[in-house]
């Protein structure tokens, strides 16, 4: 572990080690990697949790830059500072999430909307470094770089492990619901109790609205109950279904897998919002229902740098956090697998503890 001491400039870079897919599709083996020296604005990050995301399977079998180290959702210890750092201290705890730099400059930039950058923004893993060109790597890994302001602190009176999703899969439900005003008096409906879904129902029900779940899945009727849910529907149930129509002022879809939006459009009041976060590859919908109602079929990224902080404080007061399950480090495959069938209640956190070391000689 480094000193307490602030880092200069030119520094040699850092050897880290951590989990990779050296190729598309592969499985995650140990590897050994270099991270960039700490700049003045840096600190470095010793990671004691990271969250696995859906996105984590996708970068691994997709088009990205091999080899790939993923990892978007952390949480862990300052261990050194650059010496323009006064945010943190070594020894704060620390939260980082998925977007780690942006340009700047553009309209989206200054309003600390990072997410929507014009030049798009510096991801935390499978990016390009705006300074050096290096491709970043992300948090299954013993330590993180990052600029301090897209580092967050630790909320004290939170298990840090519950804390690493909130960083991504909170704060993109967060975002939605605070910029469509979802509170007192609005009728607001969630599709999907995944990762998404679970914060979504905590957000809406503590944000003061009438919350119904709306699940595929008749067992996790109960549970969207349990986590705040006013209500829940199966959404097979096309009686139930009919039954919603015109009652909706907000809808947040979080299923990721192509669906009907028919039902939920129709479930719309005038001048009623869909936002659908899933993204699926082909939309099903009739785009007549749109005008019968003057309704919105929009979508929405993650949340900016003062979204995250806000959606921080607020989970730190309601004390909200996500619901967890943490595996090992050399569980990874299976909590992959098990995230593909949807055996996961309802976010996977990585205890990077359990991260075993290279020896000695490997990183000479």
């Amino acid at each position: 572990m480094l000193g307490n001491t602030s880092i200069e400039q030119n520094q040699p870079m850092r050897l880290s080690y951590g989990l990779a897919a050296l190729s598309q599709g592969d499985r995650l083996v140990p590897w050994t990697f270099e991270r960039r020296a700490l700049r003045p604005d840096d600190i470095a990050v010793k990671i004691q949790f990271c969250g696995v995301c859906h996105s984590d399977l996708h970068a691994i079998r997709g088009n990205s830059r091999f080899p790939l180290v993923p990892g978007h959702e952390m949480v862990g210890e300052v261990t050194a500072i650059g010496a323009d750092v006064t945010k943190f201290r070594i020894g704060d705890g620390v939260v980082v999430g998925n977007i780690v730099d942006s340009c700047r400059q553009c309209p989206p930039c200054k309003s600390h909307l990072e997410p929507y950058c014009q030049e798009f923004p510096t991801t935390t893993y499978d990016g390009i470094d705006r300074h050096d060109g290096s491709i970043t790597r992300g948090g299954y890994s013993n330590e993180y770089v990052v600029n301090t302001d897209f580092a967050y602190h630790l909320p004290a009176n939170l298990d840090p492990a519950s804390v690493a999703p909130l960083v991504c899969a909170g704060v993109t439900t967060w975002s939605p619901l605070q910029h469509w005003n979802v509170g007192p008096g609005k009728t607001v409906g969630i599709v999907g109790l995944g990762g998404l879904g679970h914060m979504a129902v905590k957000f809406a029900r503590a944000l003061g609205a009438h919350v119904v779940l709306w699940s595929t899945s008749p067992e996790k009727l109960a549970d969207a109950l349990a986590l705040g849910a006013h209500e829940a529907i199966l959404s097979t149930d096309d009686e139930l279904m009919a039954g919603q129509a015109f009652r909706f002022d907000f809808i947040l879809d979080t299923v990721s897998s192509r669906h009907p939006l028919n039902p939920y459009l129709r479930s719309l009041k005038l001048d009623g919002t869909l936002c659908c976060l899933g993204i699926p590859k082909d939309m099903d919908f009739s785009p007549v229902l749109l005008t019968m109602g003057r309704r919105r079929l929009t979508s929405s990224g993650s949340g900016g740098t003062l979204e995250t902080q806000e959606m921080l404080d607020f989970c730190s007061k309601h004390n909200i956090a996500a619901d967890v399950e943490i595996i090992s480090a050399a569980e990874i495959e299976d909590g992959f697998e098990r995230l593909e069938r949807g055996d996961v209640r309802y976010r996977l956190v990585i205890d990077m503890a359990t991260l075993n070391a290279p020896a000695e000689s490997e990183l000479a």
